[in-house]
């Protein structure tokens, strides 16, 4: 079983899909299935089982996932090495965000980088998932959240209060809320569960209890460009709001209790190849013009 056999296995125990695992992969559906069907034929078992919630690992999957593991770590201590000794200002740098964040900072920094480096290439996924940076998955994160793997080499690159919003037609229509009465008439703006740990029950630190909730939102993006529609109340960052004269802070003594923050992480190893650390010097360029 050679290592990109395990790669395929590792994606699709992961994932349960095949449609998933060919993104984790980059390459396209039916060649993960067909890279799986020849992989189980050559070990001679089945490795999975296909049912309607997905592709659950049968017990040799289940009994081959840590020689997997083991050989996946084994790859990636490998990559790290060779890549983070590597001086050239050329080659490829991936390079993981939100949506929000690569608009209004990461694509700056792309043209910063295209500018003084023409040769690296930088290949961009804008998610809310969090890429695993140990796995190779990503070489550089802006996060909005510090991981504590100690790994990962972590720099704090801004940090904003979080303030409550609405457009000045949304309050003409329907007034600004009363501290105190829970958003009682008003229509409100929140992520989804899934996406911060930073939202509770709560906007700013009132409590949503008497307020319609009228869309749960997947990114920060989503949600500001909902706000701006006049759908509803919600909270931003500062930052995304101060240049945009439709929007009105309520409340502006106000802040959520958790600041907005981005983060830059890469990995120990990589952080000293020569096309990462300019990417990480574009990046950090682009936050600093800004501030």
């Amino acid at each position: 079983m050679n290592w990109d056999d395990t790669r395929v296995f590792l994606a699709v125990h992961r994932s349960g899909t095949l449609r998933e695992a060919a993104a984790l992969l980059n390459v396209d559906q039916a060649t993960v299935g067909r890279r799986l069907t020849a992989l189980e034929k050559a070990l001679g078992a089945k490795l999975f089982l296909k049912t309607s919630a997905g592709f659950v690992a049968t017990p040799v999957g289940e009994h081959s996932l840590r020689a997997a593991e083991e050989m996946e770590r084994a790859a990636c201590e490998f990559e790290l090495q060779t890549r983070g000794a590597d001086g050239r200002l050329e080659g490829e740098v991936r390079v993981t965000t939100t949506d929000s964040l690569a608009m209004d900072f990461v694509v700056p920094a792309l043209q910063l980088l295209r500018t003084r480096h023409p040769a690296i290439r930088v290949i961009l996924s804008t998610s809310t998932q969090v890429f695993n940076l140990t796995r190779r998955e990503a070489d550089l994160a802006v996060r909005t959240v510090r991981p504590d793997n100690p790994e990962l080499i972590c720099r704090r690159l801004a940090q904003w209060d979080v303030g409550l919003y609405a457009t000045r037609d949304y309050l003409d229509a329907h007034g600004e809320p009363t501290p105190g009465d829970a958003f009682e008439g008003h229509d409100l703006l929140i992520y989804q569960p899934s996406i911060t740990r930073n939202q509770g029950d709560s906007l700013c630190g009132e409590s949503m209890a008497k307020g319609r909730v009228v869309a749960e939102l997947s990114s920060s993006l989503m949600l500001a460009t909902s706000i701006r529609a006049g759908l509803g109340i919600g909270e931003l960052p500062v930052y995304m709001a101060q240049t945009d004269s439709s929007l009105v802070r309520i409340w502006p003594e106000k802040t959520r209790a958790a600041p907005y923050e981005a983060w830059l992480v890469s990995h120990t190893d990589l952080n000293r190849a020569a096309r990462v650390r300019a990417v990480i010097d574009a990046i950090s360029d682009a936050f600093d013009r800004y501030q």
